[in-house]
């Protein structure tokens, strides 16, 4: 049993929670919310959908109340989410896949009916010539202007991102919450019945903990009160110690770069940290991808202030050494990201080298957007040897003086 769960790449004073998981706000964040009215094992509410656009080829009608001895997935989407559109083809595999089952996918949007019949002719990404309406017809596709579906659902169960799928089983109560590009494992074990309700809701509450105490490390970190968002992190850490499925294993890998990467923000330069962060340079060796995402977080924690010492000249050396070897079409990043770590060390000279190299490998708006990067960079080093060259001269001015 999983969900989609990630940390971002970088360590840096970031929300930790959303774009990493394939998930799209709902609100302008995350707050602190009251305990959820709705959860894993919870009676499903009934449904007051306003709109059905098309019910599953005719093979289904509208869901008020939940039949008991089949499975229903509430699946709610909107069309200005990328992740929701992501999803759609793999929500037609599975109404395909176990219609036979009895599994009627219903897909929710709170969205106004013109805006969804708006996008209903256009082409879905990526198939020319099937259009949204075609693909969507293989599921139950509703609108439900009024919110009280998402009232009943997504707010009672404290969901702030979509898309979210409920998966209601054969006696009408939620078995399982989460993305539905997870759904495959928990629907095909409801319908053999052999689903454990109980460990995923014990997995779902732990989750919920972490989201939380994430929450207050983001609050933390972004104050620069590092010393009790470390400790927040070792509470996490103690807990998750025991756990050793997939999640439990990603929460402390990246709970524990999290942790050293506070502790470089806030200065810390101890042995342990520089061979912490030593490790991870040599573990990405020969992986340009991650390579660069190493070096991205570096810099981003030398951009608010952080001082790294050799760790930042180490890092360079490591991934001016990949990008030869790495993708053509990424290698023109991977020497703006040299430029970049280049200009937050304030060494403009290398890093107007750097830039005019992924100038070099770029071609048509890419290297227009370049060029003018390129640019930027010529004006702060501009800037930088005037008010160096100002500086000298006061300097000289004081010393004559005395």
């Amino acid at each position: 049993m999983t969900r989609f769960f990630s940390l971002p790449v970088a360590w840096t004073r970031k929300t930790l929670l959303g774009a990493a998981c394939g998930v799209a706000f709902l609100t302008g964040g995350v707050a602190a919310q009251a305990e959820p009215t709705l959860t894993v094992g919870s009676k499903a509410p009934s449904l007051d959908i306003e709109h059905y656009i098309h019910e599953d080829l005719g093979k289904f009608g509208p869901v008020t109340d939940f039949e008991d001895g089949k499975i229903y997935v509430v699946e709610f989407w909107a069309t200005w989410c990328g992740p929701c559109i992501q999803s759609m083809p793999h929500l037609v595999e599975l109404q395909e896949r176990h219609r036979e089952n009895g599994v009627q996918i219903v897909s929710i949007s709170d969205e106004d009916l013109e805006t969804v019949e708006g996008i209903l002719e256009r082409d879905y990404p990526g198939k020319e010539g099937v259009t949204f309406a075609e693909l969507t017809s293989a599921y139950t596709l509703t609108v439900d202007p009024d919110g009280s579906s998402t009232d009943d659902y997504m707010r009672a169960a404290n969901q702030n991102g979509i898309p979210a799928a409920f998966l209601v089983g054969k006696t009408g109560l939620i078995e399982w919450i989460g993305h539905p590009m997870s759904l495959d494992e928990p629907l095909e074990q409801v319908i053999e019945g052999t689903w454990d309700r109980e460990a995923f809701k014990e997995e779902m509450a732990r989750q919920q903990r972490l989201e939380e105490a994430m929450q207050k490390v983001n609050r933390m970190a972004g104050e620069g009160n590092f010393e009790d968002a470390i400790k927040v992190i070792d509470k996490v850490l103690e807990e998750f110690e025991g756990v050793d499925d997939e999640m439990g294993q990603s929460v402390r890998e990246q709970l524990t770069q999290f942790k050293y990467g506070l502790r470089l923000d806030s200065g810390d330069l101890s042995e342990d940290v520089l061979t912490y962060f030593r490790g991870q340079l040599k573990e990405a060796k020969g992986n340009p991808q991650a390579m660069a995402q190493f070096s991205y977080g570096l810099m981003s924690s030398i951009q608010q202030g952080a001082k790294v010492g050799k760790l930042a000249d180490e890092t360079l050396v490591a991934l001016n050494a990949e990008i030869e070897g790495a993708d053509p079409q990424i290698q023109p990043l991977m020497h703006v990201l040299v430029a970049q770590m280049n200009a937050s060390l304030e060494r403009f000279d290398a890093a107007i080298e750097a830039q005019k190299k992924a100038i070099e490998k770029s071609e048509g708006r890419q290297k227009e957007r370049m060029e003018g990067m390129l640019e930027e960079l010529e004006e702060l080093a501009d800037v930088d040897s005037t008010t160096k060259k100002s500086d000298d001269e006061k300097e000289d001015s004081s010393e004559e003086g005395e």
